[in-house]
């Protein structure tokens, strides 16, 4: 159920993007514990010189492989948003490397009736989910 949006600087190949998609949905099962077909994953790439993302007065180095993330999802726990961020970071570093630098999270929260998973109904207000 969380929406993964991801924005790239364009040039992967279709692997290397499955690969990382792969990789950021493992890291939100382990985190989340959401069922393994919960999988809702859309890329946004983008020229380089569109994809501005600095690092907040902290020092982080960025480069080409950087990764911008929103996750809409329902509340979660500060100790499962964390793990997320720690077991993403992880994943990409191990199978992508994509260096924890390179990773910017951000979580947009919502609650039930703000979802439909299809034929204009809010399965989780129905009792479908």
């Amino acid at each position: 159920m969380p929406l993964l949006r991801f924005d790239l600087v364009e040039g992967r190949s279709a692997e290397e993007l499955q690969t990382l998609l792969d990789a950021a949905h493992d890291a939100m099962l382990e985190a989340f514990k959401v069922p393994p077909g919960d999988r809702y994953q859309i890329v946004h790439e983008h020229p380089t010189a569109h994809m501005i993302v600095e690092d907040t007065g902290l020092g982080i180095p960025r480069t080409d492989k950087r990764v911008v993330l929103q996750v809409t999802t329902r509340p979660r726990s500060r100790e499962m948003k964390e793990a997320f961020y720690r077991l993403l970071c992880e994943h990409l570093q191990e199978r992508c490397g994509v260096e924890p630098a390179d990773v910017v999270v951000s979580m947009v929260s919502n609650t039930d009736d703000d979802w439909s998973f299809g034929h204009g109904r809010a399965q989780f207000l129905t009792g479908e989910l």
